[in-house]
């Protein structure tokens, strides 16, 4: 009974024990020291947009993502007011609608 509870404790040790990885060279080295890129994952690009380590193509889609953040973060500040009760005056339509 011993050896048994003894045996699965050492299996379930090694079963935790971090598996040796062998040194790769890709091109996506290039973007590990860029901002955003962290331990454990570096640079994550699961789709491959910038698996060619185009460094101009890498810039524009950074920017293209901070460009979209930012006029979401905006969409948010619009739908807030609107629901604060916050309206532009004046009407939607020549018929009065108002918004």
């Amino acid at each position: 009974m011993k050896t048994a509870v003894l045996a699965s404790l050492i299996a379930t040790a090694a079963a935790f024990a971090p598996a040796k990885q062998a040194a790769t060279s890709t091109s996506l080295k290039s973007f590990e020291d860029e901002l955003g890129a962290q331990p454990p994952l570096g640079f994550f690009d699961p789709l491959g947009l910038v698996a060619d380590g185009d460094s101009e193509k890498f810039d524009r889609l950074r920017y293209v993502e901070i460009k979209h953040g930012r006029i979401c973060m905006l969409g948010v500040v619009g739908y807030l007011v609107n629901k604060a009760g916050i309206y532009l005056p004046g009407d939607i339509d020549y018929s009065g609608t108002k918004f």
